[in-house]
Formats: structure tokens, sequence, C-alpha cells
């Protein structure tokens, strides 16, 4: 049932890990799943103690046997115990994986620990007691062969929450650009009306109105999707203070996912809800996102419904990881030059994007940065509970795309 890839290539295999993952793991147990001789998808929980080893094994184990044609896995554990002796690093809870990988029927390929002074398999018979050199991995020659925009995309957004892009000559720029949208947005809307908490909420039709001409929020992330923003102080600006608006911020994670056609949809849907909302109490609470409530099996399934689903993750439908990832890249630079206190909505869209794509690990990273900046925001803390269950959208466990980075490693061991 085991085979075991030979120490010569583990090096180059765990070399080619962050780029697979989209970050490098730290503190982590990490499950490399295979289909035949390619790389499916890669899984990353937290190194679980020794008293949740086993529990992380089987949910690990649980989520894998979701992912469809996988037949083999390398788990791997990124750690701070270091090699000492004959004793590998996290063992038990690399044995726990594939104890339950066997019994779920796929072939251990290798069952790897890195750490901090080296790394090795725990079926090397003849691993050094302080483990193998960790130059090994970072002499590996594989990523020559990689493709370089895949080895670009692992050092961007996806890889850290922290690496956010800065241009230094535009931080000030946008700075006064934010001060003048906010000075025209807000002007003359005091009173029970005013935008209200960290989220400058303002009614959607009013913000229409403000904005005249001035910027289409679907327009702009056209734009974005395809590449063809230019990154200036203004159009960053917009994006940045659209992403504060509830309303506006859900239809631009909905519609760099999914298309144009989605993102009318939920500012259409988000407009409908104002008008309901007219004859409400002062001071009711606006709705935050789009409602979890999924329709029963005799009822017909309504367009508040779909867009719930989608941003849940209920649905088989593939986002266009393209559009969502040239999204990520425009608003890193935003989120990288404006000042802390404007950025927490940016960084939930960040955040949702991130998890889209697969990358939870990301996601959860970012949603934390938003509730340092704010922590009473709402869908700040609305996404941190959901990610905190572990959820994964169920496009995860569907084809993956020819071409993606997850099919890179043609590994034959």
């Amino acid at each position: 049932m085991t085979t075991i890839i030979r120490a010569g290539a583990a090096h180059d295999f765990l070399a080619l890990v962050p780029v697979l993952a989209g970050y490098t793991p730290v503190r982590s147990l990490v499950c490399v799943a295979f289909e035949g001789a390619r790389t499916a998808g890669v899984l990353r929980i937290d190194l679980p103690d020794a008293a949740h080893e086993d529990a992380a094994a089987t949910a690990m184990l649980g989520t894998l046997c979701r992912i469809p044609r996988i037949d083999a896995v390398v788990p791997i554990a990124y750690g701070e115990r270091p090699f000492r002796g004959s004793e590998v690093p996290h063992r038990d809870v690399l044995d726990a994986v594939v104890r339950r990988a066997e019994e779920a029927g796929f072939r251990v390929r290798d069952a790897l620990a890195v750490a901090p002074n080296g790394w090795g398999s725990v079926f090397d018979e003849d691993l050094p007691d302080d483990g193998r050199p960790l130059d090994l991995i970072e002499a590996s020659t594989v990523l020559l062969a990689a493709p370089a925009e895949v080895i670009d995309r692992a050092a961007g957004l996806a890889d850290s929450a922290t690496h956010l892009v800065r241009i230094p000559e535009a931080t000030e720029e946008l700075a006064g650009r934010i001060r003048e949208l906010r000075g025209g947005l807000d002007v003359g809307q005091g009173g029970a009306d005013a935008p209200s908490g960290a989220s400058g909420e303002l009614a959607l039709d009013r913000l229409e109105h403000v904005l005249g001409d001035a910027v289409d929020p679907v327009a702009l992330v056209e734009r974005l999707a395809a590449g063809r923003g230019d990154r200036s102080a203004e159009e960053l600006a917009w994006l940045l203070e659209l992403a504060e608006r509830p309303p506006i911020r859900d239809a631009i994670m909905l519609q760099a996912a999914f298309g144009p056609l989605v993102g009318e949809l939920a500012l259409d849907c988000a407009e409908d809800a104002v008008d309901r909302r007219r004859g409400e109490p002062a001071g009711a609470p606006a709705n935050e996102a789009p409602a979890a409530r999924l329709p029963g099996p005799d009822e017909e399934e309504t367009v508040d419904a779909f867009l719930s689903r989608l941003m849940l993750g209920r649905s088989a439908i593939r986002p266009d990881a393209d559009r969502v990832r040239a999204v990520l890249d425009a608003i890193a630079t935003a989120i990288g030059n404006a000042a802390v206190g404007r950025r927490t909505g940016s960084l939930c869209v960040a955040a949702w994007l991130s998890w889209a794509l697969g990358g939870a690990s990301a996601a959860g990273a970012l949603v934390d940065l938003a509730l340092a900046e704010t922590p009473e925001h709402t869908m700040a803390g609305l996404l941190h509970r959901f990610f905190g269950l572990g959820e994964l959208p169920e496009w995860a466990f569907s084809t993956p795309l020819p071409g993606s980075a997850s099919a890179l490693v043609d590994d034959s061991a």
C-alpha cells in the first residue's frame, strides 16, 4: 500500500509544495493529493497538539475523500520541533494520517516532516539523526521547469496575507483621494441617515445618487478582472471605498468570481432589499450578507437564494480563477497602500476571494487583519466564524480545470 518517494526526489517535491499550495506552510499539517502521477489538490490544517492528532487525521481524510478521482496522498508536517536522534518530529500525527489514508484505500507515497534543522521521511531507514539538510530543498532546481506565472502567484497575496503590494509614491496620493471621496460621498448626509459604524454604511440608492456617473461598480470590477486596471490612486481609492459599502462589497466578491451578470444580480437584489426596508423602523439592522436560508425541496429557488448559495460555496459552479486572481492582485495593491482603518471591507473581499480559490489559510489570515483593524465589523465577524468551521466551497471538490497549478507535478515514483 505504501509507495516511498526516494530521498533524491523528495526534496524536489518539498520545494514544489509552496507553489502547489499557494503559500509557504508553517506550523501546519499538509496533505498533497494525487490522481495517478499528478497532484490534484493540497489541504492544510493547523498542526494539532498531541490530544487532537487522531481527530485531525480523521478530519483531513474526510475532506480528502470528497475530492474526485484521487488515489494517493503525501502528508507533510511543518513544525518547530527539531530532529533529535532517531525521532522524526510529529511522527505520531503523520502515522495517524498514514493509517487513516490506508484504511480509506489511498496509497501513501510518503510521509514527510520539515523542521527548523532538517527534513525527512518516516519511511527513510537511513535518515540521519538531524534529518536531511534543508539546503537540498532550497537548492532544488525543480522550480526551473515550473511556469513563471505560477511561481509568481505563489509569492502573491494567496501566499501570505501580509504580502501586500506597496507603491510608496502612491500611498500619499491614495490617502488624499480617499479623503476627497469620503468628503464627497458623506457631504450633506448627516442625521439619522448618515453612514453608520466602521463600515461606513450608506443606503445603496443614495450612494448611487451621490456617485452619479463618477464610477460604475460593475464596469470597475470588469476592468480589474480583465487586467485592464491602471492602478491609479483614483481607481484604487474607488475600489477601497466601494468595498466599504456592504451591498457593493458583496457584489464585488460575486462578480469577480462569477462574472458581470452575477454582479448586477447582486446589486439589483441589494436595491430590492433597500426598498423592502423603507417601511421598517429607523435603526433596524441592514443585512450584511446574502441570507443563508436555502429553498425547501418543493420551493422554487429565488435569485436571493441562488446568490446565497454562491456566497456560501454551496454550488459546483467553479469561479473563474483567472478573474479572481486579477481582482485579488488589484485589491492587494489597494490594501497595501491604504491607511489602517480604510481597508476593512477590502480585506473581507480579499479573504472571500482567497477562500473561493481554496486558500482557506490565506482567507483566515486576511480576516484576522480585518478584525484587528475593525473588531466590530459585521462581515469580518461573519467570515471569521464561517471560515472557523473549516468549510470549503463545494467547487473545490469538482474536477480541476486543465492547466491549473494543482496539475503541476508529474511524479512517477
